[in-house]
């Protein structure tokens, strides 16, 4: 499974931005992915996660609320809306997926893709 991530950006604190995972073949349907981030001098942490084929998801108590992560099947993307961004916000994006959403959340098992960079001032 590969994986690209895109879509970070620098912004202003209370602004949104829209990630996007492209997954190839049919990873969407059969692996649940996820997204985590890595900030300067943390460790990665998991943000948000949507079981295989857009089922039920999961999301960090620091971005419920904010965040939202969905997929499009016909596109083998998924995407993670964020709004009402924060400084603390800020950290390198990655997507991953697993087949056990479970797993890949408690593990950080599966695949991954590179990072994109999001950046939030104040």
């Amino acid at each position: 499974v590969q994986l690209q991530a895109s879509g970070g950006g620098s912004v202003q604190a209370g602004d949104s931005l829209r990630l996007s995972c492209a997954a190839s073949g049919r990873a969407f349907s059969n692996y649940g992915m996820g997204w985590f981030r890595q900030a300067p001098g943390k460790l990665r942490e998991f943000v948000a996660g949507i079981r295989r084929g857009g089922g039920s998801t999961r999301y960090a108590d620091s971005v419920e609320g904010r965040f939202t992560i969905s997929g499009d099947n016909a596109k083998n993307t998924v995407y993670l809306q964020m709004n009402s961004l924060k400084r603390e916000d800020t950290a390198v994006y990655y997507c991953a997926a697993d087949r056990d959403l479970t797993d890949l959340i408690n593990n950080y098992s599966g695949y991954w893709g590179q990072g994109t960079q999001v950046t939030v001032s104040s």
